[in-house]
């Protein structure tokens, strides 16, 4: 069923009920504090949030139930926060660390708003079935190179093909690795299957994404098989006796790293840029941006064109130029 488009009333009167919700749990944080003094600050972790509830990991790794104040507008799991005690097992967070990287998506009114942050690596999930999608594809590595995550392909389900099949995608795919995306088969159904996609989340803070389809659920169960419990811990630390699938998560990897689940990038597309901020997410173009023989080159007929010479020259495929000149028209409408 289609999504019914809401009216501007309807947004006003939405975004006025959020702005109440908003101040009265912000007045709740702020005499919270007030009853405690000036406690000494700590710092911590987001791992989960729900509504204005946070659940905080201190330094000893102790989660804490946690409001924020009402000048902290999008606090989100992944940052670093300043907290202060206000009980037992409750604070409140006064203030978000300067994030290295935030990954956000458009809301309803086309604002962008963060949903995760502090993430270094984006892995891009691709199956046989759905057919990928190339252009989606592109656009998941070009949020993670404007956030300046790393990036890697995962293909899930390999267990679904034969040496022949596994070779032909390799093939498909073979430009990403050359310009540094790593092409990581996996499989949950074979021993050992997720060791090489393991590999690469040690001492990393990773996110999946992917076409609906592809198994980032089933994928994400599996390279937590102690999910249970950590959302048992979460449940308590939200002070609210439940967890929520609803809302990003960060849960620790047992052989090393950190997983972030969101909700919020299943549908996830880029946000409002322009198109030197397009140029500048084509990690294989970057070499060449600059060096077109007109500053405004839109890189399609134009004569003295770089981009089109390194796609001439083997240097840049093809296939990504033309995801290129679709994410402008998208710009364009």
């Amino acid at each position: 069923m289609a999504r019914r488009r809401l009216s501007e009333q309807q947004r006003s009167r939405i975004a006025g009920i959020q702005a109440k919700r908003r101040e009265r749990v912000g007045v709740r944080a702020e005499a919270a504090l007030e009853q405690v003094g000036e406690d000494a600050p700590q710092h911590g972790q987001v791992v989960a949030r729900h509504g204005r509830n946070l659940v905080v990991a201190t330094d000893g790794d102790t989660l804490v139930h946690c409001l924020f104040r009402a000048n902290l507008d999008d606090v989100v799991c992944g940052d670093q926060v300043i907290w202060q005690l206000t009980g037992a097992g409750e604070g409140v967070v006064t203030a978000v660390q300067p994030r290295r990287s935030v990954l956000s998506r458009p809301d309803y009114s086309g604002r962008d708003k963060p949903i995760a942050a502090n993430v270094t690596q984006l892995v891009v999930v691709v199956a046989p079935r759905p057919e990928p999608s190339g252009y989606l594809l592109d656009q998941y590595l070009v949020a993670a190179e404007l956030a300046g995550m790393r990036a890697l392909i995962t293909l899930n389900k390999s267990d679904l093909l034969d040496a022949a099949g596994l070779a032909a995608f390799r093939e498909r795919f073979a430009p990403y690795p050359l310009i540094g995306y790593p092409l990581v088969p996996v499989s949950a159904k074979r021993e050992h299957g997720l060791d090489p996609l393991l590999a690469h989340l040690r001492a990393e803070t990773s996110i999946l994404v992917g076409q609906s389809g592809v198994g980032k659920s089933s994928l994400i169960n599996a390279l937590i098989p102690d999910q249970d419990a950590q959302v048992g811990r979460l449940s308590v630390g939200t002070g609210q006796g439940r967890h929520t699938t609803s809302t990003a998560t960060l849960y620790r990897l047992p052989s090393g790293g950190e997983l972030i689940d969101s909700p919020g990038v299943r549908s996830f597309r880029l946000g409002r840029i322009d198109r030197q901020q397009l140029e500048q997410g084509f990690r294989d173009f970057q070499p060449y941006l600059g060096h077109c023989g007109f500053r405004n080159c839109h890189h399609d007929s134009e004569p003295d064109c770089a981009i089109l010479a390194a796609v001439a020259a083997g240097n840049i495929h093809p296939a990504r130029l033309e995801t290129f000149r679709s994410l402008v028209q998208g710009l364009a409408n």
